[in-house]
């Protein structure tokens, strides 16, 4: 079976052509019989004891978080994905491998997904965080990225990263980060998942209520997204409001597919400003 025809019987997508933009968003966990057989090798620590004890190392330096775990040792446990057109309006959501949420599938239909459309790849953070994991999850298990390594992995001509955008590469800190710009948005922000919180979530089998977290990031994402586009002049202001009350609409009418969506809208606010 051909590529884009086994991605379409994965995802039933619609025509490739009318998606310019994929907007992503990743959640993952420590591998803890990485971090055994790597970091702690000789020691013959569990999975659990391995990630309690990077975890404790990280905290006696001031490091919190599952982000302060390097990313070479944790592997992709959500991944959401938003396509938009290149009229900057949002066409669909989607959480991949739901409702199973398995790493492997997870990273396989992202590849597959970024082959098919082969659209730009817009995320937050994406170059530090979310792609080296993506990159490593798919050497792990042995997927292929032709169109990505040969055509899309370049700093200024590939992928959007809005972090490293809104940073002016690298020169100062986003302090506050994606939370902040979606907040100063009017869009929700952090609701109730952390970072800190999502491994103790997937021991527990959460892993809907993580693909949730990771959807309304994605969703987060979109809306800086369309504000940097105001701030290039690819858009209007008047465009954007139009833009995200379409999105708002295309949201409402995904609420019995993706309950979450029911507490994002809701957590909208006018921001005022000063």
């Amino acid at each position: 079976m051909a590529l884009a025809d086994t991605f379409a019987r994965l995802m039933a997508p619609e025509a490739s052509t009318r998606t310019a933009f994929l907007v992503i968003n990743t959640e993952s966990v420590p591998d803890g019989r990485l971090l055994s057989a790597v970091k702690y090798a000789g020691e013959h620590l569990s999975p659990s004891e391995a990630v309690q004890r990077a975890h404790s190392e990280l905290h006696a330096l001031g490091v919190h978080g599952s982000d302060s775990m390097p990313v070479t040792f944790q592997v992709p446990v959500g991944v959401s994905l938003l396509r938009v057109g290149p009229d900057f309006e949002l066409q669909s959501v989607a959480c991949l491998d739901a409702p199973q949420f398995r790493p492997r599938e997870i990273v396989n239909k992202f590849w597959l997904a970024l082959s098919f459309y082969k659209a730009k790849l817009v995320t937050f953070n994406g170059r530090a965080f979310d792609m080296p994991l993506l990159e490593l999850a798919a050497f792990r298990y042995g997927f292929s990225a032709t169109d990505y390594y040969q055509n899309s992995r370049n700093r200024f001509n590939g992928p959007i990263d809005l972090c490293d955008w809104m940073t002016n590469f690298g020169a100062c800190r986003m302090s506050g980060g994606l939370n902040l710009l979606a907040k100063l948005l009017g869009k929700p922000g952090t609701m109730e998942v952390t970072r800190e919180q999502v491994y103790q979530m997937y021991l527990d089998g959460k892993m809907r209520e993580i693909n949730d977290s990771c959807l309304c990031g994605t969703l987060d994402t979109y809306f800086v997204f369309l504000r940097t586009r105001v701030l290039t002049g690819e858009l209007s202001l008047e465009q954007e409001a139009y833009l995200i009350a379409e999105a708002k609409e295309l949201l409402e009418s995904k609420t019995e597919e993706f309950p979450v969506l029911r507490k994002y809208l809701a957590n909208w606010t006018d921001f005022a400003s000063m």
